[in-house]
């Protein structure tokens, strides 16, 4: 399984940041896999951001105060990152990843006017 991030790199304040990670060796429409944001803010650790059970269900840090969504496109093997209104402490590295421990090498991000 290898994952790849994406994303605008560079975001306005309150705008909304999209991310996505292309999946290649699985398929992202199947339940055999569970996958997660994390990110890692500078000089900080690494932060959980969401994640999508292999049930579909989906579950958000509650520091993000229901600002994110996770969801998947089948068609293009991917699934992604939605965080709307965005501020400068939303400034990181992205990172996604499933339960196996494979993760994307990660996106950077910076929220700034």
């Amino acid at each position: 399984v290898q994952l790849q991030e994406s994303g605008p790199g560079l975001v306005k304040p309150s705008q909304t940041l999209s991310l996505t990670c292309t999946v290649s060796g699985v398929s992202v429409a199947t339940s055999s896999h569970a996958w997660t944001w994390i990110r890692q803010p500078p000089g900080k650790g690494l932060e959980w951001v969401g994640y999508r059970a292999k049930s579909g269900n989906t579950y958000y840090s509650p520091s993000q105060r229901g600002r994110t969504s996770i969801s998947r496109d089948t068609s293009k093997n991917q699934f992604t990152l939605q965080l709307s209104s965005v501020t400068p402490e939303d400034t990181a590295v992205y990172y996604c990843g499933d339960e196996l421990g494979h993760w994307g090498e990660g996106t950077g991000v910076t929220v700034s006017s």
